[in-house]
């Protein structure tokens, strides 16, 4: 069966062992899973995120932070009943939710291995964290499983689409896809915890804020009340990536002055020159300590709890 549930519609035969745009075939595969500190406050709670990298993309940004797992290939296959077992281990260990992060070039895999998390025990809400870029049709898979979704909306612009993102249909694809999710998700919390909603994120190009402007303007006109923001100014030049410096300050505090302008009350990141949270998922905890817990890698799958230093 050729594959079409992305809005690439490579029109591979994924199931056959062939690659889609996205470099996987039908398989599901794990990068590492962890509880992580670095979402949005009403993500993390007490317990943190419980996030669960996947392995491919159907974008090719070429200062992708996590290109290691998105377009390297590092990973390992799970089966629908192995995925389910990592998300009953995150939800042991505490976590808040299941943040599953960019997935959607394999949402059928996806979709059957949070179903049988769901009736092994899974209680916690779903977070959907994805780069927006995915077709009306292959939601429909998540109507009953997604309870957050958490999108991109990288930019409005085509010609920046298609430079940046190698997806002249972004904008289209993306809009129509928040549209949806936002629809058919109210916000709702759970003490601090976000357990129902949307929240979109935006991250700052430097030298293109027309393009954060016009997605403001976009969700302050469409979505402000029905849907949280969150300004993203963490962008870090990876390799010979384009562009090819980090944010001024100059260009934080006008990007920060448009959220007030356009009355949007969201979340934003404090302004930072540093690289050390990159990710390096090489490393059984790709993150710094300070951010996050590993559970399973695809090196050498579950990973102990830390010692407490504390006797039974």
């Amino acid at each position: 069966m050729t594959c079409l549930w992305c809005p690439r519609k490579c029109g591979i035969d994924r199931s056959s062992g062939g690659a889609g745009y996205c470099g996987e075939t039908s398989a599901l595969r794990i990068a590492a899973a962890s509880i992580h500190q670095g979402e949005e406050p009403p993500l993390i709670g007490r317990g943190g995120s419980g996030t669960i990298f996947i392995t491919g993309c159907n974008l090719g940004c070429e200062f992708c932070q996590n290109r290691q797992i998105s377009q390297q290939g590092l990973g390992k296959t799970v089966s629908p009943k192995e995925f389910a077992e990592i998300g009953l281990a995150l939800q042991r260990r505490g976590a808040e939710n299941i943040n599953i992060v960019t997935g959607s070039h394999a949402i059928p895999g996806l979709a059957e291995g949070l179903a049988s998390a769901r009736e092994l025990g899974l209680t916690i809400p779903i977070l959907w964290n994805s780069s927006g870029y995915e077709s009306l049709e292959s939601l429909t898979l998540l109507d009953n499983l997604a309870d957050v979704y958490l999108p991109d909306l990288k930019t409005l612009n085509t010609g920046l689409a298609e430079r940046f993102f190698k997806a002249p249909d972004y904008p289209v694809y993306a809009a129509s896809a928040i549209r949806r999710m936002i629809e058919t998700r109210r916000i709702r919390f759970r003490g601090s915890v976000l357990v129902s909603g949307v929240i979109v994120r935006h991250l700052v190009l430097p030298g293109h804020l027309d393009s954060t402007k016009e997605v403001l303007h976009w969700f302050a006109e469409h979505w402000q009340g029905r849907a949280l923001f969150s300004l993203m100014t963490q962008y870090t030049p990876v390799g010979k990536a384009e562009p090819a410096r980090r944010l001024s300050e100059n260009e934080y505090k006008q990007v920060l002055q448009w959220l007030e302008d356009f009355g949007i009350d969201g979340y934003y990141q404090e302004f930072h020159i540093e690289d050390a949270w990159l990710p390096d998922f090489r490393r059984q905890n790709p993150f710094s300590s300070d951010l996050s817990t590993p559970v399973w890698h695809w090196s050498c799958g579950t990973i102990p709890p830390p010692l407490t230093g504390k006797s039974d």
